[in-house]
């Protein structure tokens, strides 16, 4: 086969795929779930049906599920009994012992009318709600308010404060004692006053975000084993279980409720929801110390909670090489002080490392164009025998020093390496609100003046103009040339900060393709000047 051939294929595959992994969502794009089933608008105390399937009684969680179908229902807008106000978030507390609702303060956090993000959804289960294995127990502690001994309003702007709640059953008292420190991170401790099995939950994953991308949701289990299990939302087949795991979180596209526990481990079960998305909850009997918390997935904070914390930052496909790759994009970030810089210089850095083989791809595409009109003739003259069409070719392919495979591998690691910073770039938190330079004031966000994926376009179009080409297929030569035209319409809605990522590497490439140019010509120039010596 043709390395032309080939790498127009593979350039097919490229723009296939690119659709497929980002188009798809534009055109069909996901829904956002509730946990509830067909939504009836009800009076704040109404009780509604829970939406977690139940497990069969064979499965590992037949007892969970028993807690939490059936008497325990979804309450929702319970009175308020608690609110805790630190400088970046103010967390409530409802009659139910649960945090109802947390509220980012940040501005980086406003939606375009200004107002604040709200993490939780309304009509799903909530953080720290507690399911009785008795069932009879679960229906009566769903109409048994909690008590707050302490004030119904604390600050935390400077240290950690202490929430009581308790709980007065008939058979059971059950006291919930949270510490909330001013960076979202919390802990819980429960206590019953008999021997009563219980489960308790980090709540459905946030709602806090609303994209249309394709983006990685629902639940994460990092067990005692350090492997990673992702969960995503549809994907729960109801009877995964993870002893002593060290990390269970329910998240989002940027925020996460978790529980931790790195050194006795929390034995976590999943639940399936009606719709099949994940819901996690962590067995306890007696007393139970949880570490926990809920807020944004910032790399800097969670590290500075617990260093394997960060493990909790997922980024979906691609993970073996996104995460390293956001690692180098946050080193840096700490040098250049700024996102925009950074993923320019990441992305010299990738063009660096991959130079070498982009240079010998690029000088076999130059002597495959020049080698075209025999390749035209070897096809004509053996078109009846592709057996000895391709020992001619193969031969001169040996004789000119070309490799008719040589563009294709640069091409090939440049798709796994655009799918992974893509999911970074999309995915990492730091880049919500980060500004660049000038209009650039969001790298989350697009560009509102359509300025960088016009450049994009293009810097497309002109890579194609300098690039050596020699199509056959008609079809293939129009996908080509339409490709920088589709690319533009496709980002104008991008984050900016994926758009300068390619805008920058189209730039580079084409840098690149001038010196791959200029080389081959001295190459040229010294092979005929050595040519008539010799004759000489």
């Amino acid at each position: 086969m043709e390395q032309q051939d080939l790498n127009k294929r593979l350039l097919i595959a490229l723009i296939l795929s690119f659709f497929v992994f980002v188009g798809y969502s534009y055109f069909f794009p996901v829904q956002e779930q509730t946990t509830t089933q067909t939504a009836k608008t009800q009076t704040n105390n109404t009780r509604q049906t829970p939406t977690v399937t139940t497990a069969e009684a064979t499965t590992p969680n037949s007892t969970l599920s028993k807690a939490v179908t059936g008497a325990a229902p979804i309450q929702t807008g319970a009175p308020v009994i608690a609110t805790i106000k630190s400088d970046n978030f103010i967390m409530t507390i409802d009659e139910f012992g649960r945090i109802s609702q947390v509220e980012l303060l940040e501005k980086k956090y406003q939606n375009e009318e200004g107002e604040n993000t709200k993490m939780l959804g309304d009509n799903v289960v909530k953080p720290l709600e507690v399911r009785f294995s008795d069932v009879k127990l679960n229906d009566e502690a769903f109409k048994t308010p909690y008590v707050n001994s302490g004030a119904k309003e604390i600050q935390i702007s400077d240290s950690e404060q202490v929430l009581t709640l308790t709980q007065t059953l008939s058979s059971v008292t059950l006291t919930k004692t949270i510490t909330v420190k001013p960076t979202g991170e919390y802990k819980v401790a429960i206590e019953t006053s008999s021997s009563t099995p219980y489960f308790i939950t980090p709540g459905h994953r946030p709602m806090a975000d609303t994209s249309i991308y394709m983006l990685v949701r629902g639940a994460l289990v990092k067990g005692a084993d350090n492997i990673i299990t992702t969960i995503e939302d549809g994907d729960a087949e109801g009877y995964e279980k993870f002893e002593n795991a060290k990390i269970a979180s329910a998240f989002d596209r940027y925020v996460a409720s978790m529980f931790f526990d790195f050194d006795k481990g929390l034995n976590v079960s999943i639940l399936k929801e009606a719709n099949g998305d994940p819901l996690i909850f962590v067995e306890g009997i007696d007393k139970l110390e949880l570490h926990a918390y809920i807020g944004p997935k910032n790399e800097k904070t969670l590290a500075a909670i617990h260093p394997e914390l960060t493990d909790a930052i997922e980024f979906g496909w691609f993970s073996f090489l996104a995460k390293p790759f956001f690692k180098v994009l946050l080193w840096i970030n700490n040098y250049v002080g700024n996102w925009g810089w950074a993923i320019i210089l990441f992305t010299l850095l990738v063009k660096l490392v991959l130079f070498p083989l982009s240079y010998k791809g690029m000088m076999s595409m130059q002597k495959l164009k020049d080698l075209a009109p025999k390749m035209k003739e070897i096809k004509e003259k053996y078109k009846g025998d592709p057996a000895k069409m391709n020992a001619q070719m193969m031969e001169m392919y040996k004789k000119h020093g070309a490799n008719p495979m040589g563009g294709c591998l640069p091409l090939l690691l440049q798709i796994p390496v655009f799918f992974a910073l893509y999911r970074v770039l999309l995915n990492a938190v730091e880049l919500e609100g980060a500004p660049w330079i000038l209009w650039i004031e969001n790298l989350a966000q697009m560009d509102p003046y359509f300025v960088l994926p016009l450049l994009m376009g293009a810097s497309m179009w002109f890579q194609q103009r300098i690039t050596p080409s020699n199509f056959s297929d008609p079809l293939q030569e129009k996908i080509f040339k339409w490709f920088p035209v589709i690319m533009t319409v496709f980002f104008i809605y991008f984050p900016s900060g994926l758009v300068l990522y390619w805008l920058v590497n189209n730039l580079f490439t084409i840098g690149q393709q001038y010196f791959i140019n200029h080389m081959y010509a001295k190459q040229k120039e010294a092979a005929v000047l050595a040519h008539k010596k010799t004759k000489d």
